[in-house]
């Protein structure tokens, strides 16, 4: 059982009454538990802390043992490319639509946070992706992505053509809108809206769903974790293509020639409180076993 500390604090970028609200009810709490806490820019500013106190997120990552997270996935999915390299462990607080990542509820907080910090809690690791995108003339560096990385036209007029590659054999070539490669995390994602199946999150592979195909046999796929995974974009598609990690542009590269993926050597750690159960997490969330409201006559 970890002993944590030092506490960093990242804050949702909003100006909603909520997040302030949420932001004090958590520093009062941690300020009671004696914990030595460090703000990102965001949040700091919200509390007034000390400007000592105020850090970038890679010093953070250096000095804290423990991070929470006062936000939506989106906020939590931000942390966990940082924080992945240092290793620290996720709580997230959720203040978004969804809360797949963040899943301690605000109202929450005093009990959930004390229950955390007496060592009453889950660690779940979740595997993440790095994607390396080379032009004709360029390389870049890698990105990490908690959810998926997708491979994607931006020209809404026209299909682009793709070829996939595992483990350097080849697997297909398609006329589509892109391709999502996605983790289990991911899989709640994305990779949802496009057909692909639901993963655990303790699986240890990763989903190949290919967006809006032009043709019907084209499936998603279900992969082994340690997948190189290789995506051709065609010649006169180039220009038309964008690759993003977890929702953001990835890369400047104008003409995207090739995309690499395969796992990152860090997963992100997630921590729940004590009894998370994430099949009940999927019935609230996606609404399952429950009959939709009575809509008005």
């Amino acid at each position: 059982m970890a002993n944590f500390k030092t506490i960093g604090i990242i804050g949702k970028q909003d100006e909603a009454p909520k997040v302030w609200e949420t932001l004090d009810r958590l520093v009062k709490c941690l300020r009671a538990s004696r914990r030595k806490i460090f703000f990102d820019d965001v949040g700091g500013a919200k509390v007034a802390a000390p400007r000592e106190h105020i850090v970038s997120l890679r010093e953070m990552g250096r000095c804290c043992s423990l991070v929470i997270v006062v936000g939506g996935d989106g906020t939590l999915l931000h942390a966990a490319r940082t924080m992945a390299e240092f290793q620290v462990p996720l709580v997230g607080i959720n203040l978004g639509r969804l809360g797949f990542l963040a899943d301690v509820l605000p109202k929450e907080i005093e009990t959930s946070i004390e229950r955390i910090l007496a060592g009453e809690y889950e660690e779940e690791p979740r595997h993440m992706l790095a994607a390396r995108i080379s032009s004709e003339a360029a390389e870049v560096d890698d990105c990490l992505a908690l959810n998926d990385v997708v491979v994607h036209r931006w020209n809404p007029a026209r299909v682009i053509e793709l070829e996939t590659y595992i483990e350097g054999v080849f697997v297909n070539a398609q006329h589509s809108d892109g391709i999502i490669v996605a983790t289990p995390t991911g899989s709640t994602a994305y990779a949802l809206s496009g057909g692909g199946p639901l993963l655990h999150p303790a699986l240890d592979v990763l989903a190949v769903v290919p967006i809006c195909p032009h043709t019907l046999s084209n499936r998603p796929l279900v992969v082994a974790g340690d997948s190189h995974i290789e995506i051709r974009i065609g010649e006169q598609d180039r220009d038309q293509v964008r690759v993003t990690c977890d929702g953001l542009t990835a890369s400047q590269l104008k003409a995207p020639a090739r995309v690499f993926i395969n796992k990152a050597p860090w997963p992100t750690r997630l921590l729940h409180l004590k009894g998370h159960d994430h099949y009940k997490l999927l019935r609230a969330k996606l609404g399952w076993g429950g009959r939709p409201p009575c809509q008005p006559s």
